[in-house]
């Protein structure tokens, strides 16, 4: 089952905090946690991995915090996902080409290939600006979130 770890959902909701400031605005790293209720022992590691990633930007000091490198429209939620898990796959069969004898001749294998195609396309599709705005329908009560029954 594809599944995204807690680790990488707390770094989307670090960056959705950082989009939902005005740009350029600078925030501390214990805000953006309590916040968006990130644990303290995540948070610096995660900070640190989309600093890394070059999705934000740090300044220590007493005027330090975090703020994003890059405008919310530039960054995109599948960058963040695949930099915290690596690349999404939806099955073994399509890691590496060639290590299945079937992948040739199998129906299986090109459905696979397939989704993944589009649960990528989908994902790169949705930047953070979007996500902002999305927030701002959600809470004016304009749009609704899906409730994990419909998931089921």
């Amino acid at each position: 089952m594809f599944r995204v770890n807690r680790q990488t959902d707390y770094a989307v909701r670090v960056v959705l905090a950082l989009a939902k400031k005005a740009p350029g605005t600078r925030v501390s790293t214990s805000k953006i946690g309590h916040e968006m209720l990130i644990p303290p022992a995540l948070l610096q590691r995660i900070v640190a991995e989309l600093a890394g990633g070059g999705f934000i930007e740090t300044q220590a000091g007493r005027d330090g915090g975090i703020t994003l490198a890059r405008p919310p429209n530039q960054i995109t939620l599948l960058q963040v996902v695949e930099h915290f898990e690596g690349t999404i796959l939806l099955s073994e069969c399509v890691l590496r080409e060639g290590d299945c004898p079937f992948e040739l001749k199998c129906p299986v294998n090109c459905q696979w290939i397939r989704l993944r195609d589009l649960l990528r396309n989908e994902m790169g599709r949705v930047t953070f600006e979007q996500l902002v705005e999305d927030s701002k329908l959600i809470e004016a009560g304009l749009m609704r979130t899906a409730s994990p029954q419909a998931a089921s």
